[in-house]
């Protein structure tokens, strides 16, 4: 099924390019992944939730997280249905909330951190309803890519309503990030990979985030098949906690490891235990390569 007003492509036809993969955004986050890459290792994308513990903890955990081995830093915009998020990242979401974190807020933190540390790339994860909000998302784009965002990912749009939030993004020079997950065919990943921008977001299990004592088995076959027809590089996360995982992954040849949930675990009950983060982040960039 097509999106309303848009014709469908012929069958066979190759999916349309995506506008956000051309932007400054998209090339700096592609400039990441290739200095990695130029090292022989995959790139690693920790994740923090803005605002939590509190505004300056968690601009503590970012610069933390990249000087201990960020290539790219993931930053989750707390919401209050955070649909794709396990316990420890809602717990995290609502302890933000509680502190008075709004939207304005969150783009706060993302303006100190690009201030801070402008070689490494920024991006926001969020829900529709709070970069859309029922239109094309305009001003919120404009807002990000003003902040200092390289990207964005809207965990619950797909390209099939996503071409209004593309548009906007790309007039404001922002990638927009699109995910698939062992659920998605292969015919599907296609369209997908071709509209992500800057990286595709590949959702390694079923289910939501959350730290995992193992990933499935057959994880390296399926990330090796979205990699092969992915023209863009490949992060893998949810379920990543341990460097065995990031091992696992690269060899399957994810071109970049996400992870979230094992990171907001180790700043401890209080979230303040910012040197425990950054040991783990700093075992997890040991095992990118």
């Amino acid at each position: 099924m097509t999106a309303p007003g848009r014709p469908a492509a012929p069958a066979g036809a190759a999916p349309p390019p995506s506008a956000t993969n051309a932007t400054p955004g998209a090339a700096r986050i592609a400039a990441a992944f290739g200095r990695a890459r130029a090292e022989g290792r995959a790139a690693l994308v920790p994740y923090l939730v803005a605002g939590y513990p509190d505004a300056e903890m968690s601009l503590a955990v970012a610069l933390t997280a990249i000087d201990a081995g960020a290539d790219l830093l993931e930053v989750g915009l707390p919401y209050s249905d955070p649909l794709a998020d396990g316990t420890t990242l809602q717990r995290a979401s609502a302890a933000a909330l509680a502190t008075g974190i709004t939207f304005d807020g969150s783009l706060a933190l993302v303006r100190r951190i690009a201030d801070a540390r402008p070689a490494v790339p920024l991006v926001t994860m969020g829900y529709a309803n709070q970069l859309l909000g029922g239109g094309d998302g305009r001003e919120r784009a404009a807002a990000l890519a003003a902040a200092g965002a390289a990207g964005t990912i809207v965990a619950d749009l797909t390209p099939d309503e996503g071409a209004p939030f593309e548009a906007a993004a790309a007039e404001a020079g922002l990638a927009v990030v699109y995910l698939v997950a062992p659920t998605t065919s292969r015919a599907r990943r296609a369209l997908v990979a071709a509209r992500t921008g800057g990286f595709l977001y590949c959702v390694s299990l079923v289910g939501i985030t959350g730290a995992r004592t193992s990933l499935p088995p057959e994880v390296g076959r399926y990330v090796r098949e979205v990699r092969a027809g992915s023209p863009v590089p490949v992060a893998v996360g949810f379920g990543v906690s341990r460097p065995a995982h990031v091992r696992a992954l690269v060899r399957a040849g994810a071109d970049g490891v996400i992870v979230a949930s094992a990171l907001v675990d180790a700043l401890g009950p209080d979230g303040h235990d910012v040197a425990a983060l950054g040991r783990l982040v700093a075992r997890l960039r040991s095992a990118v390569g």
